[in-house]
């Protein structure tokens, strides 16, 4: 469905039905949906350009599309190592596909609730220098994880397995108190089964206490943004998500 948000050619009919049902109820998240590739990228161009990190660990990464994350900082540094973390068997396939023969980029089953299994995946551990810092990326996936499963918990585990000096990058859906958020919130719980949108203040609180880089826990369109961006109002449907970057100490 992400994919075909984007405008992308990897998705299938029960994917376009989802879309379309989110995008009548609110026809501008095709403009959220690209921010938010927009500021993963700027983030993966910030973790390898300006933190020094030389390898990332994607979970929840999704269907591969335009412009994926190897192929982002290898552009920078062609040695940067790449794990992509998924649990949907057609995600896997496709992601394999798009990574074969690569000796940095590689493709491992996991699933976000149950950190310590993809930890000790024998692709996370081969291809990870659990030695040097690595940036870890929940980019649009833990507004899928419910409360129960406890996803500050879940977050803390895998950031208990990193090495100091490593980052978490965090995309979140965002709940305010106005239609756009509720509607799109309904929409997705429909289309989807489940979606959390969460507060500042709890979105703040996965990071559990790591150290926020500049200019902190902000909506999208104001995450590093690309040199020229020009000032003013932002577009209603940008302010739906949020973005951080948090380093561990």
């Amino acid at each position: 469905m992400y994919d075909y948000l984007l405008g992308g050619t990897d998705h299938f009919a029960a994917d376009r039905a989802a879309g379309d049902h989110i995008i009548a109820a609110l026809p501008a998240v095709q403009d959220g949906v690209r921010a938010q590739r927009a500021v993963l990228g700027r983030a993966v161009r910030y973790l390898v350009a300006e933190a020094g990190i030389r390898q990332l660990l994607d979970i929840g990464s999704g269907l591969p599309t335009a412009d994926n994350v190897h192929q982002i900082a290898q552009r920078i540094d062609p040695a940067v190592r790449v794990v992509y973390v998924d649990n949907d068997p057609v995600v896997l396939a496709h992601a394999r596909a798009l990574t074969a023969g690569s000796p940095v980029a590689v493709v491992a089953e996991g699933d976000l609730r149950d950190p310590a299994g993809i930890m000790a995946s024998p692709q996370v551990r081969a291809q990870l220098d659990w030695a040097q810092p690595a940036g870890l990326l929940l980019c649009g996936i833990l507004h899928y994880i419910p409360d129960s499963d406890d996803p500050a918990g879940l977050i803390a585990g895998l950031v208990s397995a990193l090495p100091t000096g490593s980052y978490v990058f965090i995309h979140h859906l965002l709940y305010r108190q106005d239609p756009a958020s509720a509607g799109l919130q309904a929409a997705m719980q429909q289309a989807l089964g489940r979606v959390r949108f969460r507060t500042r203040a709890e979105i703040l609180g996965l990071f559990g206490g790591l150290e926020l880089v500049e200019p902190g826990l902000v909506p999208v369109p104001r995450w590093h943004p690309e040199p020229g961006t020009p000032d003013g109002p932002e577009p209603p449907v940008l302010g739906l998500a949020c973005v951080g970057l948090a380093r561990k100490g």
